[in-house]
This record gives C-alpha cells, sequence and structure tokens, in this order.
C-alpha cells in the first residue's frame, strides 16, 4: 500500500502547474491537481492570450490608416467590439479544453475545487482530505487595486476583457507593462483615452534611454499625465469623476486598474506548515523552488522572481524532472528576453544600461533611432529605437533593447544570440537582410558619444 495518496500534488492547473504535472507524470510519478477557476491560468484567461488578441486588433486601426498611402481604400470598415469579444472567448474555451486534455493524457487526477492544506503532506479539498509525498503551490497571482475613495469602481485587467461595450472613454492607471498594453489597445479602438503614472517616465526598471523614447511615443497617441495619481472616484449616473492629486478632474466612462498584482497566497492553511512568504506575500523558495517546509516547493507568479509565463514553465519542469527525473537543476535568470505588447512593441534582452554600471563594467554603447520604410509613404509620424550595450573588455553584446514594430518577435532570435555569447564583432560580421529594421542591429558602427 502507497503511503501517500500521489506522489505530486499541485495547486493550481495555469501554465507552470499544468507544466509540473505533464513532466513528473511522464517520469512515473502519481500526480493530482486542483484548479478551482480556469485551466491555463492567468496567461491563457485573463493576460498574456486574450491581451495579444487585443493588441492584434488594434493594430488593424493603425494599419487601415497606413494602407491609404499604398494606395487602398477602405470604406465600411467598422469596428464591432461584440465580434472581438466573442472571437476571443472561443479561442479562450479552447485553449481551455487543451489544456484539460493535457492533464487528461497524462493520467492526472483534476479536483475542481479549492485545495487547502492541513500539513506537510496533507490538503483538504471539499472536505476530502488528500495526502501527498510532494506538494507544489502553483497558485498565481491577481490583480491589487489601490485603496482609496471610490476604489471600487475601478476595474481591473481580469474584468476587461469580459466589458460589455467598447468605454466611449476609459482612464488606465500605472506605468507598467500591463497599463501601456491597455492604454495603446483602447486608444486605437476608439477610446477616449487617458494614462495616469505617479513616476516621470513610464516602464519603471527598464533602460533610461529606451522609457524616455516609450514616454513620448505613448504620449502621442493618449492623454499622458505623468506623476499623477488618483485621489477619488465619484460615480456620477454612471459617468466617473477622478480626481487626480494636482486637482485636475477627469470624467470617463471606465478606469482601468493596472497598478500590479499580487501573489494569491492567502487561505492556502499555509499557517499549518513552514513556508515562509516575504514582505509581498510571495512564498520564499530556494534555487530549487523549496519552501521552508521540505516536502513543499512553489513556482511562478507565487514567488518572488520574474513573474512570467515562460519562466513558470521552465520552474516547472525543474521542480519535476529534480523530484522525479534525479536532474539537480537551477533557473538561469541572464538574458530573460521580455516584450511589452504596447503601440509600438518594446522587446529586451539583457542588461540595461545603468545595471551594467552598478556591475562596474566598462561599456560601449550603440544607439540609433529609425524611420521605418514603411512609413516613407505610410506617412505615419513613428519611430524605432535600438540600443545595444556591450562590454568593453570582453566585446560581448549584454544588453539588446527595441521599439518597433514585432520587437517581440525579433528580440527572441537575438535572445539566442546573446545566449550563445555573441560578440560585436559577431553582428558585425553578420549580412543583414535588406530592407528590414532587424538589419540595423548588425550594422551599427558609430558608438552613442
Amino acid at each position: 500500500m502507497e503511503q501517500y495518496d500521489y506522489d505530486l500534488f499541485v495547486i493550481g492547473a495555469g501554465s507552470g502547474g499544468v507544466r509540473a504535472c505533464r513532466i513528473a507524470a511522464s517520469l512515473g510519478a502519481r500526480v493530482g491537481v486542483a484548479e478551482e477557476r480556469y485551466f491555463g491560468g492567468t496567461c491563457v484567461n485573463v493576460g498574456c492570450v486574450p491581451k495579444k488578441l487585443f493588441s492584434y486588433a488594434a493594430h488593424y486601426h493603425d494599419d487601415l490608416e497606413d494602407a491609404r498611402g499604398f494606395g487602398w481604400s477602405s470604406p465600411g470598415f467598422e469596428f464591432s467590439w461584440e465580434t472581438l469579444i466573442r472571437n476571443k472567448d472561443t479561442e479562450i474555451n479552447r485553449l481551455n479544453g487543451i489544456y484539460r486534455t493535457i492533464l487528461d493524457n497524462n493520467k492526472v487526477a483534476i479536483y475542481e475545487a479549492r485545495a487547502r492544506i492541513e500539513g506537510p503532506h496533507e490538503l483538504c479539498i471539499e472536505d476530502r482530505h488528500i495526502t501527498a509525498k510532494y506538494i507544489l503551490l502553483a497558485v498565481g497571482g491577481w490583480p491589487w487595486i489601490p485603496d482609496y475613495p471610490g476604489s471600487e469602481f475601478a476595474i481591473s485587467s481580469n474584468e476587461v476583457f469580459s466589458l460589455d461595450s467598447l468605454p466611449k472613454s476609459i482612464t488606465v492607471v500605472g506605468g507598467g507593462y500591463i497599463a501601456l498594453e491597455f492604454a495603446s489597445i483602447f486608444t486605437r479602438l476608439g477610446s477616449e483615452t487617458c494614462l495616469v503614472y505617479r513616476g516621470d517616465k513610464l516602464l519603471r526598471g527598464f533602460d533610461e534611454e529606451i522609457r524616455d523614447f516609450i514616454s513620448t511615443e505613448i504620449g502621442r497617441h493618449v492623454d499622458l499625465k505623468l506623476e499623477e495619481d488618483i485621489v477619488s472616484i465619484v460615480n456620477d449616473n454612471n459617468k466617473l469623476d477622478v480626481l487626480l492629486k494636482s486637482g485636475t478632474r477627469i470624467s470617463c466612462d471606465t478606469v482601468l486598474s493596472a497598478t500590479g498584482r499580487r501573489p494569491m497566497t492567502a487561505n492556502l492553511g499555509l499557517e499549518n506548515v513552514a513556508v515562509q512568504l516575504s514582505d509581498n506575500g510571495a512564498i520564499v523558495v530556494d534555487d530549487q523552488f523549496q519552501t521552508a517546509e521540505p516536502s513543499i516547493y512553489a513556482i511562478g507568479d507565487a514567488i518572488d522572481r520574474l513573474a512570467l509565463t515562460p519562466v513558470a514553465l521552465a520552474q516547472g519542469q525543474i521542480v519535476a524532472t529534480t523530484l522525479f527525473g534525479g536532474e539537480g537543476a537551477s533557473m538561469d535568470y541572464v538574458n530573460i528576453p521580455t516584450a511589452v505588447f504596447c503601440h509600438p512593441n518594446l522587446a529586451t534582452v539583457g542588461l540595461t544600461e545603468q545595471q551594467a554600471l552598478d556591475k562596474g563594467m566598462e561599456l560601449d554603447v550603440y544607439l540609433a533611432t529609425i524611420k521605418q520604410l514603411k512609413h516613407s509613404l505610410s506617412g505615419r509620424d513613428e519611430l524605432s529605437m535600438i540600443k545595444l550595450i556591450v562590454e568593453k573588455s570582453s566585446d560581448r553584446v549584454i544588453g539588446l533593447h527595441l521599439i518597433g514594430p514585432d520587437a517581440g518577435e525579433l528580440v527572441q532570435g537575438f535572445a539566442v544570440a546573446m545566449n550563445c555569447g555573441a560578440r560585436k564583432v559577431d553582428f558585425d560580421r553578420t549580412i543583414g537582410i535588406h530592407p528590414t529594421l532587424a538589419e540595423e542591429f548588425v550594422t551599427m558602427r558609430t558608438r552613442r558619444s
């Protein structure tokens, strides 16, 4: 008779949790998973997938405008919010089914209910007592809205995907990924859009020149209010009266608070075990994602690392292979690429200039601002920026930053090169594809003064 009901029990069937289930099961483990909400987690349901679909919808606004400069006209084109929502829901339902099929095909026992921890190897699910040799917490995060008078009238990024109609006017609060993306989306879909951020420039933590550039570009299309914050919201007959700290008032239909996410670690029963939490509620883990309770592990947005879906996938695989495949491994966070799907897109891999300087490196910096060939006919007043940061002593490219169309698609390939230790001389001897934006990365010869 087995000592435990399961070798591994996972709480949360998001990307990281499902990956851990699949790998562990393929290695012979008996696996169970509890999911109280939806399969695929934040990314599939209220995150990167529907957000990218919305971003595609918004890009068609620019594409249809740009087409006129190339001889095309498009009379009769109208945007339907209802059609976008309906088709988005169809795709999300399809992906939910795929995640469930992955679990079923790997003979993972599924519990569609909330799980609470009762001890190092014990869980309770709907009054059912379950035991597991190992428990993996993959519970993800949840949007956080600051508390101020009227904050209950603001929505989060969770609700934005199911609005009944496109707001005629919207105020987006925040200066990170989600805020920039939705401000870009709504202004192009036709909403009068205001972006409010307490900082002096957008995207804290990114390279400073990139921040300056994207703040300017975003400010071309939305009413950008920097060094501001919301004091209160009053609902006046379904019109929101938003008071900012400067005394400015904004009247809008919708307020979207994109002010951050917090780990969903409350009410998990962690008080029953030795799992420790950081000040922001994140689960404290070591390099192998083990908590202070030896039988309990945690990954993804629930821990204090990079909150990116591919990172959670890699973490889930590391936990499964470590526990059941005999492969000890740790996560390498160097040169993890990331993209912001605002308009224009932004993507980056490696260090910012300031991070490199803080490490005591001597640098060569290459910077270019470019107008794409496309816009010589489209007439669009849009620029792209490319920045390379090179360590002088080794000639290695240690930072690569791009603002421009399909930035994520381009930077993904360069991330491979950087993980292989690419040097500036390797970039220089690579023949570019002409005419493209990407060729600028291999033709930059003049250092920034």
